[in-house]
């Protein structure tokens, strides 16, 4: 049974208790979906975000659920008198468009520089014309050059861009260029040059303005580009995308023109970057980190503006307990260990803001069902399972990619019917359960090492008793050495529990 409100006896005051109260309706329409959510109500200004509009940081680096889109939807609310964001979405998106327009003047690896700045070119363009502050010839000779309105998806925006009908001739800069021979450059590189040297020429007077172009879900498509063979054309496409990005911060950096390129992308992807320029790249790069206090005072946030919109510094005592009854959950065999619904929930996450809100709004759910005003230990366990299904496919997602037989791999895990194992024990069911089931993916090393990285497993040292899994830690490596645990937010969906 759930304990009421009149139990607590910490001596807080009530009405602050009560902050929260009766707010169960909107968490329970919580989106995992950034966005769909409403930024100016629901984002927490982390300080990370500073970093980018500043211009300081332009590489957003973190796991999936760790807020990537979050921060981008927010930038993206702010376009004011002074700051102009275009968002380009590569969800979707046809990336066989982008192999084909290689620069060949560039060595194999940074041959997709120029069509990504002549993309970012084209977009700062398409804001200078909603800009007040730029001039009515400068607005009236690229409203002609670029007509469509900003939404148009960029599938349909870059085959016309790169076309020989698309026509620049901006103050004198350029004239219709096509065809020319075999020997020549593609024209659309020559026009990539006359936009670079239009905003520098001609825009910078506009100093005061910021133009950021933010790169988002540039790994929607990650697990077909690896089924079909793509991967050294993609990773060669996001190599050269960051390359292009810091061409540009050096192109304007003496200028009196403020463009900010920012790209967002999963670890995983970034991890498989090799450049020999890429540790000059972590003076620009934030790596996204949650740990317990941050989370707790993401959720203090979200919490108290389920109630009220505007909150502001509620604190995470008051804002948790207004929402679920101070009872604690019991755990364990015969139930005889007891957990804070704040750490029963925690341990079945990576703490990402992701699977906090995805728990939270499915015990709010499970709490208005059951005729509750907040949630209690019944909905908390009520809401365990199917969390942890969520959990499974969420990295059944994450690592399709790098282990195709993932489903499969979750099925022997499964099958094995434990939660702490020796890895002999593990190698040994893994190769008969891979043989006997015709997997691609035989090695089971190769498999824990992927399971490790993205903690689905971690190593648990039977001297001090602690687990260690790589989400706490992301230079943390596989100890083959010690025993392997699987992550309690897997037992249930793997019915090891």
């Amino acid at each position: 049974m759930s304990t009421d409100i009149d139990d607590i006896d910490d001596g807080q005051d009530l009405n602050d208790v009560n902050i929260i109260g009766g707010c169960l309706d909107e968490i329970s329409t919580w989106k995992l979906e950034a966005k769909l959510e409403t930024s100016t109500r629901y984002f927490y200004g982390i300080s990370e975000v500073k970093e980018i509009l500043t211009g300081r940081k332009c590489y957003v680096i973190g796991r999936k659920g760790c807020g990537k889109t979050a921060i981008s939807e927010h930038i993206l609310s702010l376009e004011a008198k002074n700051l102009f964001v275009d968002k380009l979405s590569f969800k979707n998106f046809p990336f066989n468009e982008l192999y084909g327009l290689r620069n060949e003047n560039f060595s194999e690896f940074n041959q997709y520089i120029t069509i990504w700045k002549f993309v970012i070119y084209s977009h700062i363009c398409k804001m200078l014309i909603r800009n007040p502050a730029v001039d009515y010839e400068t607005k009236e000779q690229l409203k002609k050059l670029y007509p469509e309105r900003s939404n148009f998806p960029l599938q349909r925006l870059i085959p016309k861009w790169v076309s020989d009908t698309f026509e620049i001739n901006l103050f004198g800069l350029g004239a219709k260029i096509g065809g020319g021979s075999k020997h020549s450059a593609p024209n659309w590189i020559e026009k990539c040059d006359i936009l670079e040297d239009f905003l520098i020429e001609h825009v910078t007077h506009s100093s005061r303005s910021s133009y950021f172009i933010m790169f988002d879900e540039l790994d929607e498509d990650f697990r077909d580009i690896l089924n079909n063979n793509s991967i050294k054309n993609y990773m060669d496409l996001i190599n050269s995308l960051f390359k292009a990005v810091q061409d540009i911060r050096s192109v304007f950096r003496g200028e009196k023109l403020n463009i900010f390129p920012v790209i967002f992308l999963r670890d995983d992807i970034y991890a498989m970057i090799s450049d020999s320029d890429k540790t000059k790249w972590d003076d620009f790069r934030i790596d996204l980190d949650w740990d317990r206090d941050k989370i707790r005072k993401l959720l203090a946030f979200r919490l108290s503006r389920a109630q009220n919109p505007n909150s502001k510094d509620v604190s995470f005592d008051a804002a948790w307990r207004g929402v679920f009854f101070p009872s604690m959950t019991r755990v364990g065999k015969g139930g005889k260990n007891k957990l804070s619904a704040f750490d029963f929930i925690t341990r079945a996450t990576h703490v990402r803001p992701r699977d906090y809100i995805r728990f939270i709004q499915a015990a709010a759910e499970d709490a208005i069902r059951k005729g509750n005003t907040r949630i209690g230990a019944e909905s908390i366990y009520s809401v365990d399972k199917a969390f942890s299904n969520y959990m499974r496919s969420e990295l059944t997602d994450e690592m399709q990619a790098v282990i195709p037989d993932i489903r499969q791999v979750f099925e022997s895990m499964s099958s094995m019917r434990k939660q702490l194992f020796l890895i002999d024990e593990f190698r040994s069911h893994y190769r008969e359960f891979s043989l006997r089931n015709k997997m691609n993916t035989s090695d089971p090393d190769f498999v824990l090492q992927n399971l490790f990285h993205f903690s689905a497993v971690g190593n648990f040292n039977d001297k001090t008793g602690f687990n260690f899994f790589r989400y706490n830690n992301k230079e943390a490596r596989l100890n083959f050495k010690e025993k392997i645990i699987v992550h309690r937010g897997l037992l249930k969906s793997l019915q090891i529990l």
